[in-house]
């Protein structure tokens, strides 16, 4: 199995949050590199040593402050890869008191521009749920299906349907979407969401991503499904501290409010998408790893939600739950 090493820069106060980030999505093997380390290694008074090479010296000194962790080099490894990109772009906007550095991420054994693309070799039409079937753009279906084909070209945004919590998202979209439903997604992605709904019934779709890439990506997806552009909006923005982006969605009461993205974010949403949903409306949420899992229930159920069922597929759970009021 090939793998990628992935470097994801940051500060010496940004090691830990940028930890969290992804252990909560799903990584446990990370490597630290503290730029502190070296000075103190050279500081130390207690030394048995009294020379270093100057060449150690120099590469040390070159070295960032950062995190390593390794994906696997196939699908699943870049969708995980996409969603840690989405969440560290969440970071920056959401941890403005702290300094957490560029959050730039390199790799080796793929360039920054072709890794987007890369995945295209592992990606193939499968069905999702009863009634869907996600076809890659550029790939014919093998023969005929009776299932909602859904045409998805990600771009380096996450969502091409072939990651646990994006499969259980639309499963969860199936049992609970009704036709004539309006529906806000909030951290869009590919748009894969919302696009399922409005497929399977639903009359509207918002849909949010904090990545500005993500309105030229969702058009072009929701073209391909010949969804015409009055059934749908997208837009660019952090709903969570955007008072302008809040107003525009609050008051306007959605049947259903879907958000694949990370626990973290699912916890500091749970207060205010009370503000965007109708009484008895359908949230969906997903992106949570099984160990923060009763971190988001408990969220939810401190803001009004009765959780109505909860899928596990490896080690990431979606729930669906039903705003009953404070």
């Amino acid at each position: 199995m090939d793998w990628l090493e992935v470097f994801v820069e940051t500060s010496v106060d940004g090691l830990e949050i940028v930890s969290g980030l992804l252990y909560g999505c799903g990584l446990t093997g990370l490597m630290i590199e503290d730029e502190r380390d070296f000075q103190e290694f050279l500081d130390n008074p207690d030394r048995d040593w009294d020379y270093v090479a100057d060449e150690l010296v120099e590469e040390k000194n070159n070295l960032k402050t950062g995190i390593t962790f390794f994906v696997t080099d196939n699908m699943s490894g870049l969708e995980m890869l996409s969603a840690i990109k989405s969440g560290l772009a969440s970071l920056k906007e959401n941890e403005k008191e702290f300094d957490l550095g560029s959050l730039k991420i390199t790799m080796k054994n793929i360039k920054e521009e072709d890794w987007a693309n890369n995945w295209k070799k592992y990606f193939k039409p499968m069905p999702v749920g009863d009634k869907i079937m996600i076809k890659p753009s550029w790939e014919n279906l093998a023969e005929p299906t009776d299932k909602i084909v859904l045409k998805i070209d990600p771009g380096h945004i996450f969502g091409t349907g072939t990651h646990e919590t994006t499969q259980c998202c639309i499963e969860h979209i199936e049992n609970y979407i009704k036709e004539g439903d309006r529906v806000l997604d909030i951290g869009c992605g590919s748009g894969i969401l919302g696009i399922a709904s409005l497929l399977l019934g639903a009359e509207y779709a918002d849909m949010v991503d904090i990545d500005p890439n993500a309105v030229k990506i969702v058009t072009e997806n929701a073209d391909m499904n010949n969804i015409p552009h009055e059934k749908y909006e997208v837009m660019a923005g952090n709903i969570l501290d955007d008072e302008k982006l809040h107003e525009k969605y609050s008051g306007k009461k959605y049947d259903v409010v879907e958000a694949n993205i990370v626990a973290d974010v699912i916890v500091a949403l749970s207060p205010m998408v009370p503000n965007f949903i109708k009484d008895n409306g359908i949230f969906i949420c997903s992106g949570i790893i099984d160990t923060r899992l009763d971190d988001v229930l408990k969220a939810l159920g401190e803001n009004g939600f009765e959780v109505l069922e909860t899928k596990t597929r490896k080690d990431w759970c979606a729930v669906a739950s039903r705003y009953t009021g404070r």
